[in-house]
């Protein structure tokens, strides 16, 4: 039995710029020859296929759609159905590297499990794009994922943050769009003022800004301003 591939396809990170100035064309060739993706959401997904000008009418492109937080192990099986018949398969993700901060991790690990060779195609991932413009440390980083959204919880947690970072690992975490003025008060109002506090948002967009201050410089900032677009958050304690 011949097993098909699966491609994990980087996608933009921002509306509305277009996939063909951030992705390579080598990336978009091999995205046009699909016609089965995997994807978190149908609708972003034809939008990204229909920005990289596939060749073939969208309605002849079968795309099906995860679980909305992680499919289960017997479901990223299934979804994984045609990589058995001999199909090779596309997995995106809803903005940027698919399996990175996303529930597609699992859709890769079923088709390691079923012996199928896994493609990452390069493209870009928000969280090192991020690092990278920080100018915090880079040998060393830990990312967690969404802080908890009852306030109490999340001041501690960005209190162990700050405790953890203290070793020289940069300390990483996201917010839905809505709360990231809300994160960025409580990280303030709790944080040290010797630490490094770097907020990038809008990356690749046309609204791209990345800040990296001390806490004691954006307490003289006002939170309202940032916007809300995805974001990214990174601290580093002073040693």
């Amino acid at each position: 039995m011949t097993l098909g591939r699966l491609y994990l396809i980087p996608t933009q990170l921002a509306d509305p710029i277009e996939a063909a100035l951030i992705l390579p064309a080598k990336v978009i060739e091999r995205a046009q020859t699909l016609d089965y993706f995997i994807a978190e959401n149908a609708k972003s997904a034809r939008a990204f296929l229909k920005g990289i000008g596939v060749p073939r009418p969208l309605a002849e492109i079968n795309i099906v759609e995860m679980q909305k937080h992680a499919p289960t192990t017997a479901e990223a099986r299934a979804l994984l159905a045609p990589l058995v018949a001999g199909r090779d398969v596309g997995l995106v993700s809803e903005a940027g590297a698919p399996a990175v901060a996303d529930p597609g991790a699992l859709v890769v690990a079923a088709a390691h499990a079923l012996g199928a060779r896994v493609c990452p195609l390069v493209g870009p991932s928000s969280l090192l794009l991020a690092l990278m413009a920080s100018g915090l440390n880079g040998q060393r980083f830990k990312f967690h994922g969404y802080l908890p959204q009852e306030k109490a919880t999340r001041v501690s947690s960005l209190q162990k943050l700050e405790r953890d970072s203290r070793d020289g690992t940069t300390q990483m975490f996201i917010e839905t769009p809505y709360r990231n003025a809300g994160l960025l008060a409580d990280a303030l109002a709790t944080l040290a003022p010797t630490t490094r506090l770097c907020v990038a948002q809008d990356l690749t967009g046309e609204t791209e800004r990345i800040s990296t201050l001390r806490v004691d410089a954006w307490r003289k900032r006002s939170s309202a301003l940032l916007e809300k677009k995805p974001a990214i958050f990174l601290l580093l304690a002073a040693a």
